[in-house]
């Protein structure tokens, strides 16, 4: 008789660290950030291209917020990912632990049995941070987040379309009653009827779920990776397009990038 092999869960990261959330409805708040490597998107803007594939190594903060990190070999297993998380958890400093990539729900089958153990162990609540393109495997962890940000791609700016599976994720959030929200990163080549096709997928939902527009921060980093420009758009643009907007959702906010105004990158 043959012996059953035990594959032991684990999951490749970019870091684990303290810091101030900068965007979305979480803005200003302290999180514990756990950056999953691997992401099947290509957008134009992206400020994050060092987690489109997997390294072979990733880094760990000793102590939160102060950037003293250490080293160590990707894979990580589950049980050493939860003595890191709650070596960060000191007593009363974060709100909450965020999911952040990269995009988390490719490590869909990881985080299913690994957060209703950090759940336990912390006691604080899940935010996760995604493309909203993965309906599937949304939903294999949606029992376990408190909180979603979704990004809806628009075409336009990121050179990415997944309207339907944005649709689907919005909606399995909301039904849950998750606290959920939607980012939409905008540009100066920003296309108005892609922001009216957004507002009216989002109001199909529900027109009480914000929507925060996220005007783009050129990096020259991601630059090197699209051939395509992409520039601020102006305040004129701006104001506009919020104003457009709200012809169909009660809450559209305009918040830049704020983490990288506090060099939290």
């Amino acid at each position: 008789m043959t012996a059953k092999t035990t594959v032991k869960p684990t999951a490749r990261l970019i870091e684990v660290f303290s810091a101030i959330q900068g965007e979305g409805l979480n803005v200003g708040t302290r999180q514990i950030f756990i950056r999953f490597a691997l992401c099947d998107l290509r957008c134009h803007f992206c400020d994050s291209v060092h987690t489109w594939n997997a390294p072979s190594t990733c880094r760990i903060e000793r102590t939160p917020g102060l950037r003293d990190f250490e080293e160590h070999s990707n894979p990580i297993p589950l049980p050493i990912l939860l003595e890191w998380v709650e070596r960060q958890n000191q007593p009363s400093i974060h709100d909450s632990i965020s999911l952040t990539g990269g995009e988390p729900l490719l490590h869909a089958p990881f985080l299913e049995l690994f957060l209703p153990q950090v759940r336990s162990l912390t006691n604080l609540p899940i935010y996760l941070e995604t493309g909203g393109h993965r309906p599937e495997q949304l939903a294999m962890i949606l029992p376990y987040l408190d909180s979603v940000g979704m990004d809806l791609k628009l075409p336009s700016v990121s050179g990415e379309s997944y309207w339907q599976e944005h649709g689907q994720c919005l909606k399995l959030s909301y039904d849950l009653h998750l606290n959920v929200f939607v980012k939409i990163i905008i540009s100066q080549q920003t296309d108005p009827t892609e922001l009216e096709r957004s507002a009216l997928l989002v109001a199909a939902v529900s027109p009480d779920i914000p929507v925060f527009l996220q005007p783009v921060t050129p990096l020259p980093v991601s630059e090197k990776f699209t051939a395509k420009t992409i520039l601020a758009p102006t305040p004129e643009q701006v104001l506009q397009w919020q104003a457009f907007m709200k012809r169909w959702l009660k809450h559209v906010r305009v918040v830049p990038q704020t983490h990288k105004m506090l060099n939290q990158l």
